[in-house]
């Protein structure tokens, strides 16, 4: 091919040059020369263009796309210690493991279009796959697996709440909160701590099912280790972000004896964090690990967002990138059974509680024989009769 454009260009150039120097043509002979340059001309473009197709062929089939796997962040960064961190770790591991490309796209603002548009840019650079967390995707997923049908998307912390019609393509993954509070609420009150309190955003479905559980949790501990007189502050601040507010009610609370405080709901534990720093209290974290965040933050309800990554991709890589029934076009509940909640015990603070305990009690909720309520509609402080619950407003 490219001695075939070279030859070409070079006739081209002789006839050119024939031209230039004023060389003794008939005016016949110059017309048949123009044409031939001409003819040359339209060769070398014909044969670029075909070059150019080859050279695109040969690098898909050989090299494949940019990217296999795609992340498409949240609002914050991809270091942000909670959802955007965690989620992309299990695309890179699972990549990692299967000899296959990732890369994350961070929208440029937080919106619907700037998430769709990652999204696209995801599509153009080749991903199979396209893993999300938040439920702020809800929409712009409902855009993207209809655009794309052939594309597979995992979102994670997504519920039919949030996309109603989730596609065949589309894996939507939540959690049993339930079962990380008990982990909680048990672990905290087995420690010792009598004066706790739990401090929510807003009031949903994930928010109520954590502290519900964390109260089921507080309340068997006790029982199970004949312990009075544990009581429980209850509080909605009804918002996701820190506020004077929120830290002026901590303050109250500390003062007012409590101890420790399960802070569930986005960056509102700096709120309490803040609190507990002023007046020598302790905090449960939640969501992710963030014993890094402070000494003060003694253990974490968490869910398993490295591992459930994994899960789904490889069920829909093992499948020929496509979902099983398992996770195709319907939301899927992942808890202790998938190791897809928990506490860090590497990096919590207890003093009495110890891992042997804990283990006993995850088994028992990964086998089934532990069933935590997940009635979000529950009079919670009705639920219990060993503990007592003070809800506020």
């Amino acid at each position: 091919m490219k001695k075939r454009v070279l030859a070409l260009m070079l006739a081209g150039a002789m006839g050119l040059s024939l031209t230039a120097c004023g060389a003794n043509v008939t005016p016949e002979q110059q017309a048949q020369i123009e044409q031939a340059i001409n003819e040359a001309a339209t060769e070398i473009q014909n044969a670029v263009d075909e070059a150019q197709a080859d050279a695109a062929a040969t690098t898909d089939a050989s090299t494949g796309a940019t990217t296999d796997v795609a992340f498409v962040t949240d609002v914050g960064n991809i270091d942000d210690h909670s959802f955007n961190q965690y989620s992309w770790a299990g695309v890179q591991e699972f990549a990692s493991a299967n000899g296959l490309t990732a890369n994350y796209y961070q929208p440029s603002e937080d919106s619907d279009a700037a998430r769709l548009e990652q999204m696209d840019n995801a599509v153009n650079d080749g991903a199979k796959a396209i893993v999300m967390a938040g439920y702020l995707f809800g929409s712009s997923l409902a855009e993207a697996q209809d655009k794309y049908p052939d594309i597979q998307f995992v979102a994670l912390d997504v519920s039919t709440g949030d996309l109603e019609n989730p596609g065949s393509n589309t894996a939507l993954i939540t959690y049993q909160e339930e079962q990380a509070g008990y982990l909680a609420g048990y672990a905290a009150v087995t420690d010792g701590y009598k004066e706790i309190g739990f401090l929510g955003g807003m009031a949903v479905p994930a928010v109520i099912r954590y502290g519900y559980g964390f109260v089921q949790g507080a309340e068997q501990a006790a029982k199970d280790n004949k312990i009075d007189g544990v009581n429980i502050k209850y509080w909605y601040c009804g918002g996701f972000a820190p506020t004077d507010d929120i830290k002026a009610k901590m303050d109250s609370w500390y003062s007012e004896g409590t101890e420790v405080v399960f802070a569930c709901g986005g960056g509102i534990y700096l709120s309490a964090l803040a609190a507990a720093e002023a007046n020598n209290g302790k905090v449960i974290g939640v969501d992710v690990d963030q014993s890094a965040e402070s000494d003060l933050i003694i253990t974490s309800a968490m869910k398993g967002l490295t591992n459930s990554v994994i899960l789904a991709l490889t069920d829909c890589y093992e499948n020929g990138w496509k979902f099983s029934d398992a996770y195709a076009g319907k939301e899927t509940k992942l808890g202790a059974a998938e190791d897809s909640v928990g506490l860090p015990m590497e990096n919590s603070k207890f003093t009495t509680f110890n891992q042997e305990q804990y283990d006993k009690l995850f088994a028992s909720l990964a086998d089934g024989s532990l069933v935590v309520d997940n009635n979000i509609d529950a009079d919670i402080a009705a639920s219990v009769s060993t503990i007592k619950v003070d809800v506020q407003e």
